[in-house]
């Protein structure tokens, strides 16, 4: 079994992987920037044996003895805000510098095999593709685009940084997970902004729906593949996007709505010039304005292919972060 340093590690996607890593018997070195993060994990795997470090990705601090004795390292931290900086550096400095920060500390460690946590947000904005033109692991977003956003441009440069870095370091071996839209059951209240919308609906704070669509993964199957990874050579040197499928969000209220009568959920569809308008006053909505009108679907098929696995389905993954909300007061 591997000792895996899993920076991040009280993200919403972490702890499941944590608890993948801890499932099939691995030993698991978790890095947070608090002794609070590390409440949360240590709650949730009580006298689970999780060696804990303190890293950020801005500073160098700790990051060489994190490395030393780890089999493997998988970054998963990374900036996702609930609204976009004005300054796209606020979020693409601490990405980028903190992808390669981690990379060196694992090359110089000896450390070779590194799963990274990228995002489709790193391949949506290929300029290359109209509005409906299917997305694969062939697509790039351009970070300099005007339809770029500060988080799209983040996850662009910092994906591009490693592949470059292990250009440059070929025994390094690098993995890069892209989810879409990632939704289900977090494994406590402390899930950051990765269910806001689930949880607007969940509540009725919104008097309209935008009719955007975007595809889905349960954050279950992305822990999956994680852990997965580590022991398929072949995945070595790949990128992986991940989407069961697509929904639109008046698709995923309405199937909410049926699930849980109780809840005051809207499912009045916004026309699209509203959004725009809207948009200009209300910073959460800029990217969903900037979503208007793309119905790419994300061919998720070669993780299934490479990994011989089932996604579980957009609306199972929906109804399951609506239970979660509900079972928790929201």
């Amino acid at each position: 079994m591997s000792t895996v340093l899993v920076t991040g590690a009280s993200g919403y996607i972490a702890k499941h992987i944590v608890r993948e890593l801890l499932e099939h018997g691995h030993t698991v070195r978790a890095s947070v920037r608090s002794d609070k993060r590390r409440a949360e994990i240590e709650a949730l795997f009580p006298g689970a044996g999780i060696e804990f470090v303190k890293l950020d990705l801005t500073s160098d601090d700790g990051w060489a003895d994190a490395l030393k004795g780890s089999d493997m390292l998988m970054h998963t931290a990374s900036p996702f805000p609930g609204t976009q900086p004005k300054d796209r550096e606020e979020l693409v400095r601490p990405a980028v510098d903190g992808t390669l920060r981690a990379l060196s500390a694992a090359r110089d460690a000896g450390t070779e095999r590194v799963i990274l946590t990228s995002s489709v947000a790193a391949m949506y904005k290929d300029p290359a593709l109209s509005p409906t033109d299917p997305i694969d692991e062939s697509n790039w977003t351009d970070p300099d685009s005007p339809k770029a956003s500060p988080y799209d441009a983040s996850k662009t440069l910092a994906e591009r940084a490693a592949w470059d870095f292990v250009k440059a370091n070929p025994q390094m071996k690098l993995t890069v997970v892209n989810p879409t839209a990632v939704l289900g059951p977090a494994m406590d209240m402390n899930y950051g902004t990765s269910l806001e919308y689930a949880e607007r609906f969940m509540a009725g704070k919104d008097p309209v729906i935008p009719n955007v669509t975007f595809g889905i993964v349960d954050v279950r199957d992305v822990a999956k593949i994680h852990v997965a990874a580590m022991g398929r050579e072949a995945s070595i040197g790949e990128r992986y996007a991940m989407s069961a499928g697509s929904m639109s969000m008046p698709e995923m209220a309405e199937a909410l709505a049926r699930e849980f009568p109780d809840h005051k959920i809207t499912t009045r569809r916004a026309p699209d010039w509203l959004i725009r308008v809207m948009a200009r006053f209300v910073p959460m909505l800029k990217m969903v304005a900037d979503s208007l009108g793309r119905t790419n679907e994300v061919d998720g098929s070669k993780a299934t292919r490479d990994f011989d696995f089932t996604y579980t389905t957009p609306i199972d993954s929906v109804l399951a972060s609506g239970h979660f909300l509900a079972d928790n007061g929201k």
